[in-house]
């Protein structure tokens, strides 16, 4: 038979000692304490605050965990109601042991494990409040700095919106601008040819007189 992985076994097979700690996990969650060995407390500790943990979850999925262990419905409901509520506030340590005068009759050590339902004490209750209130100031202020960072954006793309519409307009104008120039500049070379063609036609006229000139000398 295999040696069992967490110290010596407590029952004649492993079906057995699970079947035992779970019915002391059912006592323990109905009557709130229970006294036994100082080995089973110990090794019943770690399966009451797993199944403790389950409780607080809440879920559906969790409550069948437990069910598996815990058959007793009534003591699952407690379990999910009263004493997943009393423990919403502790991040751990369900349970506690207490050391006992030893078991008569064979005077194996005895200890008492019981809940811990008493109230978180204030202190601590601050600490996680402001720890809580911690955590939301960090979440808005995250939220801010990403909405200015959008904003941010939203600006730099309005400005550069209206830059390229200067920039077009101001283009826009150039052109129109350079378009009248070059209309002006045709007008003027077109007078300017315009004139050279009269020149040289007075030209001729006077040459043409002078011509006719000499011949009546």
């Amino acid at each position: 038979m295999p040696t069992p992985k967490k110290g010596p076994r407590l029952a004649s097979s492993p079906a057995h000692e699970r079947l035992m700690l779970a019915n002391m996990a059912t006592s323990l969650f109905q009557n709130g304490r229970i006294t036994t060995t100082l080995p089973k407390a110990k090794r019943l500790r770690p399966l009451a605050e797993r199944l403790i943990t389950f409780a607080k979850r809440g879920d559906l999925h969790s409550r069948r965990r437990v069910m598996r262990v815990i058959r007793n419905k009534s003591v699952v409901h407690i379990l999910f109601t009263q004493i997943a509520e009393q423990m919403e506030q502790r991040e751990g340590g369900y349970t506690r042991i207490v050391k006992i005068a030893p078991r008569k009759g064979d005077s194996a050590p005895a200890a008492i494990i019981e809940l811990v339902t008493e109230p978180v004490s204030a202190k601590q209750a601050a600490v996680k409040e402001a720890e809580a209130a911690t955590k939301v100031a960090a979440e808005d202020e995250a939220a801010e700095v990403t909405a200015a960072a959008d904003a941010a954006v939203a600006d730099g793309a309005a400005a550069d919106a209206v830059n390229e519409a200067v920039a077009a307009n101001e283009t826009e104008s150039d052109v129109k601008a350079a378009d009248e120039a070059a209309v002006d500049l045709e007008k003027d070379a077109k007078a300017a040819d315009e004139a050279e063609a009269a020149a040289e036609e007075n030209a001729d006229v006077a040459d043409e007189a002078e011509a006719a000139a000499d011949k009546a000398a």
